[in-house]
C-alpha cells in the first residue's frame, strides 16, 4: 500500500454521539492519517491511487476496550455461572495453562488471527500473570497488525496457586516484562493490569502504583461488576469509600494530581456504580468499557449507560471474551442497544434506550478516544477503516445507506464474511 491513497465507496462515520455522516465519495489517507472525506477528490489528491470499492460501506475500524486473550480458547462455553463462580470454574483453570509457552503460542496465534479478521482495529487486552506468555501475546498482536495495549495480569490472592504471585514477585515480574518489551514493538504497548481489587492485596496495589508512576503507564481493570464482588471489596479494602476509591488511593483511577497527574484508565463494567463512584468516574476522566454480552451471560446486571453518557463520562465498548461469548463488536453494539431497552422498560423510565447512532459512536469514537484521535475519518484522525460488502443481504427494495449500515451490524456481517478489506493506521491488513 502506498503512503498516500484514497478509498472510494459509501463512507460512514460519527459526526457526534447522535449523528452518523454518510458520503458517497472518498476517504483519503496520507502517512497513516486521515486527510478527510470528500464527494469528489480535491486537486491536491487528484493523482493519488484510488481503491474503488464500488457501493460497499466504508466505516472506521472498531475499538474493543476490554477483552481477555487467554479466555478466547473457551469462548462460548461455561456460561452457567455468575462472576465469582465462573472465574473459579472456567477462567482460572484455563489461565493456568499459559505457564506452558508452547500452549501460549498456539492459543495466542488463534486469538490474534481472530482479531485480525474481525472488525477490531484497536484493543485493550488482558493476558495472564505469566511474563513470558504475555510477551508472546504481544509478539502475536504485533504480527496481526491490530493496534493494542496488552497487560500482564497482577494478582496475589483469591485464585489457584498456578496463577498467583507474591506481591513482591508480581511487581518484579512486571518490571522485568516492561524492560523486556521496551522499544520492541510499533503497534503493541504495555498497560498496567491489576486484575481486580479482590485479587490484589494492599501491598501489591502500593507496588503497582509506584510502577505505574515510574513507567507512566495507562491502567485497565474491573469495577463494580457484581454485587458479591463489591461486597468482597468492602471487606478487603475497608479504607476505601467505594470500589473505585480503592483504585484511586493507589493512583490508578484517572486524573489525580496528587498521584502524579493524568492516568489513562479503563474500568470494565461499572454495572453497580453508586453516585459517589459515578461522580469520581466523571471527575477523573476514567473510561468505562461497557460489556453488555458479558453482563448478560454472568447475570451481572445492566450498566446504566444512558446515565454515564448524559453525565459526560467517557464510554466505549468491550466484548469481554470469554464472559462475553463473541469477539464481534457488531454483536456488542446490538447487545448494548437491547439491554438499554430492558433497563428503560424495567429499571428506569427516565433512562432512554440507546439509539443505533450512539452504539456506533461508542464502538468507534467513544473507545477510540483512549488511543487518541481514533474512530473517525476527520482530518488528523488515525486511518483505521473497514470495507463492508453487504450484497449478501438481499432486499426486495433499495435501502438507504444508514439502513444498510444498521442491517449489516444487526446481522453480524463482521463475522459472516462481510469484511472485504481492513486498514489500521493506513496499513492494509487484508
Amino acid at each position: 500500500m502506498t503512503e498516500t491513497f484514497a478509498l472510494k465507496g459509501n463512507i460512514c462515520y460519527s459526526e457526534s454521539k447522535t449523528r452518523i455522516k454518510t458520503v458517497h465519495g472518498y476517504a483519503v489517507c496520507s502517512g497513516g492519517i486521515s486527510r478527510g472525506v470528500y464527494e469528489s477528490l480535491p486537486e491536491e489528491f487528484s493523482a493519488v491511487p484510488v481503491y474503488d470499492f464500488g457501493d460497499s460501506l466504508i466505516i472506521p475500524a472498531m475499538v474493543d476496550l476490554h477483552i481477555h486473550a487467554p479466555q478466547y480458547a473457551f469462548r462460548g462455553t461455561g456460561m452457567d455461572y455468575e462472576l465469582m463462580q465462573w472465574l473459579c470454574n472456567a477462567a482460572f483453570p484455563e489461565e493456568e495453562r499459559y505457564a506452558d509457552e508452547e500452549y501460549a503460542r498456539r492459543a495466542y496465534s488463534v486469538f490474534a488471527g481472530g482479531l485480525r479478521r474481525g472488525a477490531t482495529g484497536r484493543a485493550c487486552i488482558f493476558a495472564t500473570v505469566h511474563r513470558r506468555a504475555t510477551e508472546i501475546l504481544m509478539e502475536e498482536m504485533e504480527k496481526s497488525g491490530v493496534v493494542s495495549r496488552v497487560g500482564k495480569v497482577n494478582m496475589d490472592r483469591g485464585a489457584p496457586q498456578g496463577i498467583l504471585e507474591s506481591a513482591q514477585e508480581s511487581a518484579d515480574e512486571t518490571v522485568h516484562w516492561l524492560e523486556d518489551v521496551k522499544g520492541r514493538f510499533s503497534r503493541t504497548a504495555p498497560i498496567l493490569t491489576p486484575r481486580f481489587l479482590p485479587g490484589c492485596t494492599d501491598e501489591l496495589m502500593h507496588r503497582l502504583g509506584t510502577i505505574r508512576e515510574k513507567y507512566d503507564l495507562p491502567v485497565q481493570s474491573h469495577l463494580s461488576e457484581n454485587p458479591e464482588e463489591i461486597e468482597l471489596v468492602g471487606k478487603l479494602f475497608p479504607q476505601a469509600d467505594f470500589y473505585g476509591d480503592g483504585y484511586d488511593m493507589y493512583g490508578m483511577f484517572g486524573d489525580r494530581e496528587t498521584h502524579g497527574g493524568s492516568v489513562r484508565t479503563i474500568m470494565a463494567h461499572c454495572v453497580w456504580s453508586d453516585e459517589r463512584e459515578v461522580k469520581r468516574l466523571y471527575e477523573n476522566g476514567v473510561f468505562v468499557a461497557h460489556c453488555p454480552g458479558s453482563n448478560l451471560n454472568l447475570s451481572s446486571g445492566i450498566a446504566p449507560v444512558r446515565k454515564y453518557l448524559d453525565a459526560g463520562i467517557r464510554v466505549g465498548l468491550g466484548t469481554d471474551v470469554a464472559a462475553g461469548h463473541s469477539d464481534s463488536l457488531f454483536r456488542t453494539m446490538t447487545d448494548a442497544i437491547q439491554v438499554s431497552k430492558m433497563y428503560w422498560r424495567y429499571v428506569d423510565k427516565g433512562a432512554a434506550p440507546l439509539r443505533f447512532e450512539e452504539a456506533f459512536w461508542m464502538a468507534t469514537r467513544g473507545g477510540g478516544e483512549f488511543f487518541g484521535r481514533v474512530g473517525g475519518f476527520d482530518t488528523g484522525y488515525a486511518f483505521d477503516a473497514l470495507v463492508i460488502d453487504d450484497t449478501s443481504l438481499r432486499s426486495p427494495r433499495e435501502l438507504p445507506v444508514p439502513e444498510r449500515l444498521e442491517r449489516a451490524v444487526y446481522l453480524s456481517l463482521d463475522i459472516t464474511g462481510g469484511i472485504k478489506a481492513k486498514f489500521v493506521a493506513g496499513s492494509r491488513l487484508f
